[in-house]
């Protein structure tokens, strides 16, 4: 348990770095106060988490037709979702937000991969079996 709460609060800090960078590169994101850059990606994780889902199921068609490139779409959505919710987050239109989704995807995945138990995690599905990446 304490494991993940950990996993956890390392993913939370990638997020707060990439969207802190992301603000730096872009100019139409910017934050009002380290505060308003904390709460966002607590709120972009909780969107992720329940909302992202629930946007891909009911667009799944629209997805498999792109082939998946709608995905950008949704990611850059659920940005422009958080900068609605959190006072002091303001992103300055759909473009920003999808080029920097981009960013903020590929950023915080590449800076997870430095992190000790970050990246790729083998376990076993059971005891004796191979080890398999999950």
């Amino acid at each position: 348990m304490t494991h993940h709460l950990l996993q956890l609060l390392i993913h939370w800090g990638v997020i707060i770095f990439a969207l802190g960078v992301a603000s730096a590169i872009f100019n139409g994101i910017s934050f009002s106060s380290k505060q308003a850059l904390i709460v966002s990606a607590l709120v972009l994780g909780l969107a992720n988490a329940f909302i992202r889902p629930i946007l891909i199921f009911f667009t799944l068609p629209l997805t498999l037709l792109t082939l998946g490139l709608f995905l950008l779409v949704i990611n850059a959505l659920m940005i422009m979702l958080v900068s609605a919710l959190v006072k002091g987050f303001r992103v300055s239109g759909f473009w920003t937000a999808f080029f920097a989704s981009i960013f903020i995807s590929l950023f915080s995945y590449i800076v997870e991969q430095f992190i000790p138990g970050g990246g790729i995690v083998f376990v076993p599905l059971q005891p004796g079996m191979p080890i398999t990446a999950i």
